[in-house]
């Protein structure tokens, strides 16, 4: 049995101090308020949230897009030829290796999952490796490195659009026909078997463009018990063309054809009606938000207002990976509601402040989302938990909800001190334990790179 002590923590029924959690065989084993210190101390004790979207090597090219491009406009389209050409130099080692780094920063910014939309799987120009779930398997080996939480997503890629195109240059690393993605499935489950119990797989058709109804129809009936995640609604010229080949925007198509409820994550959402907003929030279904990315692809504002209003459940991930912070993805959503508003305290309710709001409603759909016993301090969930420093001057004389809401305006990831991923104590002192080795094998990859490149 392990004991975390903490002066405060926040609990299913709201604040309490001196709590004394126990941990045993990676779950919360008892939580007992007004408790004697024992154990490992800590300031405030929060659950920890999984990231519910990320393309881990994406993080290898953050900072590589920023210059003005030869088209008038630059936008989302050009990034993305950008990042085809990008990656059209990874290798099998350098996806671990940068798998590994982003799986470390998301640890020490208090999340303890990673939940891995994962669609780079062959060769350069499509050809496969000798195990067709090789990339798959690099994910995994870098989470055995790390001690993440892991919700695997192998992702159904069929098409370069809607018209069922062929898939374009630096699109066919990404393709699979349905019988290629059920052996890529069941080859990336296989490659998960020596991970510890609490990782898990899902099931990702990328997008209404890049996948066909029937390929959808196909992935709804595979590991029906587990999340299943799709892009929807992030781009304008995606909606006009989903709207030119089927006679309906996106949202409108899915909510006709499909019955998303609470195992459908949605990633992005940006480009919805309020009627559309307001009929799939009422379907169960997580809205999966990436504000620092879409910020950073210009992809516009998520009707969060609306999403809200309707008791519509949202959770939020780090997609491209350009930085990852948990506190500042959650302070750009609000920002984002309040330069659209003209107002402040957005997404606050009459009993619970801003942040949190955001924070409470990140915990139940991340865990959704990731497919896992998590989201709270109670007994019998895994023990993914985070630990903030209170000694400092953003924290210093907080109380209740002022500390998350401290924390995720006023502060900055480097206060969290402690991460336990189903109980693997993995940030340490504000450190992953193993950081060092991590961060030398990413630049020997990153040289690497810029020789090919």
């Amino acid at each position: 049995m392990v004991h975390i002590w903490a002066e405060r923590a926040l609990l299913p029924n709201g604040w309490a101090e001196n709590v004394l959690v126990g941990l045993a065989d990676g779950r919360i084993d008892s939580v007992t308020p007004d408790a004697a210190p024992a154990g490992h101390r800590v300031g405030l004790l929060l659950p920890a949230q999984a990231n519910l979207h990320s393309h881990a090597f994406q993080r290898a090219m953050a900072g590589l897009s920023e210059a003005k491009g030869p088209e008038p406009r630059d936008t989302f389209w050009t990034w993305r030829q950008i990042m085809y050409r990008f990656l059209d130099h990874l290798t099998p080692d350098d996806v671990q290796a940068i798998a590994a780094l982003v799986q470390i920063e998301m640890l020490e910014a208090g999340y303890a999952t990673n939940v891995e939309f994962h669609y780079l799987h062959h060769r350069p120009g499509g050809g496969h490796y000798d195990d067709i779930a090789e990339m798959s398997a690099r994910i995994v080996a870098a989470t055995a490195q790390t001690g993440i939480g892991l919700t695997l997503l192998p992702v159904h890629y069929q098409f370069g659009g809607v018209d069922r195109r062929p898939l374009g240059p630096g699109q066919q690393r990404f393709g699979t026909t349905p019988d290629e993605f059920l052996r890529l499935l069941d080859g990336a489950q296989a490659a998960m078997r020596d991970l510890p119990r609490d990782a898990g797989i899902g099931v990702a058709p990328h997008s209404l463009r890049a996948v066909s109804p029937e390929g959808l129809a196909l992935c709804t009936t595979l590991r029906p018990d587990r999340p299943l995640h799709m892009h929807l609604a992030e781009q304008t010229p995606e909606i006009e063309e989903i709207n030119a080949a089927y006679g309906l925007r996106p949202v409108e198509w899915l909510l006709a054809h499909h019955a998303p409820d609470r195992r459908w994550t949605l990633i992005h959402l940006t480009h919805m009606t309020p009627d559309e907003t307001v009929r799939l929030a009422a379907t169960g279904a997580v809205a999966g938000l990436c504000p620092i990315t879409e910020s950073s692809l210009g992809d516009g504002i998520f009707n969060g207002t609306i999403w809200a209003g309707a008791q519509g459940r949202m959770g939020f991930g780090s997609d491209s990976n350009i930085r990852i912070s948990l506190t500042e993805e959650m302070r750009t959503l609000e920002y984002s509601q309040r330069l659209r508003d003209r107002g402040r305290a957005i997404l606050a309710t009459p009993d619970r402040s801003t942040a949190r709001v955001i924070y409470d409603a990140g915990l139940d759909a991340s865990a959704t989302a990731a497919g896992r016993d998590t989201g709270a301090i109670r007994t019998g969930l895994w023990a993914d938990l985070c630990a903030v420093d209170l000694d400092n001057t953003v924290m210093a004389g907080r109380k209740g909800d002022q500390m998350l809401d401290s924390l995720v305006f006023a502060g900055h990831d480097g206060l969290i001190r402690d991460v336990w991923s189903a109980g693997r104590h993995v940030v340490q002192d504000g450190r992953h334990i193993a950081r060092d080795a991590i961060v030398a094998d990413y630049l020997t990859t990153i040289h690497r790179l810029q020789e090919r490149m």
